[in-house]
């Protein structure tokens, strides 16, 4: 008799072990294809944008160009060899560190030791030498394109080191401004989490994510960014700060939003449609007293920055701010990409206004649409203002291909930041809209709610951390 209770035993456990197995085994296939995936992903990736970089030494006539795409498509030939061969769990990092290298590093470093870089570069040392010595950074009566200054006084800022510093590699202004985009962008992140927590790299469990670091790496490594970096960069410092604006914005502290706003107001007129989309995402999650705080203090941190110079040299400002960057000018611009305002623009008077018309249009529709379905997070007010800022470049009259890396940045960056900080880690849910923040939710949210469309409150998780699972055997 007890022979047999021990077989019965014994045949019981092999029955209910041969399940776990079978789910093991899944398991582990279903890992490998996906870890498979990503290889052939991120390798296409490398190589598509590797191509891409090749063409650059053939088609274009600029010598800093023709220096960065031969530099970047030998790196990203090694980054696509890598993310094929390396270990799994380095492959991804690894890749995107060697794109970094080729693309951006080694380039950059070239052109810096032979002094090579495009106009924009010149322009911001001139205009941050005009601005101390004559308190504006406009040339009185400019004749040629090189002797325009398309930005707001703010971008003469990242001149001063040239000013300071004179003629060092480490006071080119590219420096700057490539350093002032990881640095908006760290600050950005470090609103957006939770307080008190410590970043490990990790993204999501299973989710097929790359962590943060990762992400951000590859971001830096691509073209859109890579690009800019080595031959002028100055879109970055803009770019930076409409993420922190948003950031700040969606963890509602709408002062520091404010003036986040108002630094990336004061280097070119293209981020001001990032203000009422900022308003719009505090005005929903944390009410108008918030959003009406967070527009006063981006309208007098841009009245600061800007009006001193307006007053100084208004009719050189409007000349070279306005005109000039939309084709009125006496000197034509040289934005000039194939895009649906550019071909409007070139047909005549008629044809600039209508492109006219038609991105007025486009700022009226995205008004229209914050005030129908207000953004209530980071990612949906990223994506709102890159919309906008997509259309606008589309149908200005004057515009470039290049211009577009600010909206694909915002879209990409404010999914990344929204990464757990650590494995396990949830991101917790800010207050609905209209709903002040309590203590706790303060200091602990790291994103705001996703509301559906014509409901009176979003859903809202508890704050008190990762879920539990209940113990086999027991009920949740």
């Amino acid at each position: 008799m007890t022979i047999e209770l021990h077989e019965r035993t014994a045949a019981a456990a092999v029955s209910a072990e041969v399940p776990h197995l079978a789910t093991r085994r899944w398991a582990i296939r279903r890992r490998a294809g996906t870890s498979a995936g990503r290889r052939v992903v991120w390798s296409a990736g490398w190589l598509a944008t590797a191509v891409w970089a090749g063409s650059f030494p053939l088609l274009s006539g600029l010598a800093t160009h023709r220096t960065w795409g031969l530099c970047a498509a030998a790196g990203y030939l090694c980054a696509a060899g890598v993310a094929a061969w390396a270990p799994p769990s380095r492959a991804r990092p690894a890749s995107a560190a060697v794109a970094l290298l080729g693309a951006v590093l080694l380039p950059l470093a070239l052109l810096l030791i032979g002094g090579q870089a495009q106009s924009e570069v010149s322009v911001i040392e001139r205009s941050a030498d005009l601005l101390v010595r004559t308190g504006s950074p406009y040339l009185p009566a400019p004749q040629q394109v090189a002797d325009f200054t398309p930005y707001l006084p703010g971008m003469a800022l990242l001149g001063l080191p040239r000013v300071l510093l004179g003629a060092t590699p480490l006071a080119d202004p590219r420096l700057w401004c490539a350093a002032a985009l990881p640095a908006f962008l760290a600050a950005g992140r470090s609103a957006l989490r939770p307080r008190g927590a410590r970043s490990k790299g990790v993204g999501h469990a299973g989710a097929g994510w790359p962590s943060y670091r990762t992400g951000l790496t590859a971001l830096f490594a691509s073209p859109v960014v890579a690009l800019p970096v080595c031959v002028s960069g100055v879109d970055l410092p803009l770019t930076g700060a409409c993420c922190l604006g948003l950031a700040l914005a969606a963890r509602g502290r709408p002062v520091a939003a404010g003036a986040a706003l108002a630094l990336a107001f004061s280097f070119k007129w293209s981020a001001w449609p990032a203000l009422p989309v900022a308003l719009a995402l505090l005005a929903t999650v944390y009410g108008g007293r918030a959003a009406v705080r967070c527009a006063v203090a981006g309208l007098a941190g841009t009245a600061a920055l800007v009006v001193p110079v307006a007053v100084v040299a208004p009719h050189e400002m409007a000349e070279q701010v306005l005109a000039f960057p939309t084709g009125r000018a006496a000197v034509p611009t040289p934005a000039g990409s194939p895009l649906p305002g550019h071909l409007l623009a070139g047909l005549g008077t008629a044809g600039w206004f209508a492109a006219v018309a038609l991105l007025a249009l486009g700022g009226a529709a995205l008004a229209l649409s914050l005030l129908l379905r207000p953004p209530g997070s980071a990612v949906a007010a990223a994506d709102r203002l890159a919309l906008g800022l997509t259309l606008a470049f589309a149908l200005a009259p004057a515009g470039r291909f290049g211009y577009l890396a600010l909206p694909l940045v915002l879209v990409v960056w404010a999914r990344l930041a929204e990464l757990p900080a650590a494995q396990g880690e949830q991101a917790p849910v800010l207050p609905g809209p209209g709903r002040p923040a309590t203590a706790t939710a303060t200091a602990t949210a790291g994103r705001c709610p996703r509301q559906e469309v014509g409901s009176a409150s979003p859903r809202r998780r508890r704050l008190t951390g990762p879920e539990r699972t209940a113990p086999p055997g027991r009920s949740a």
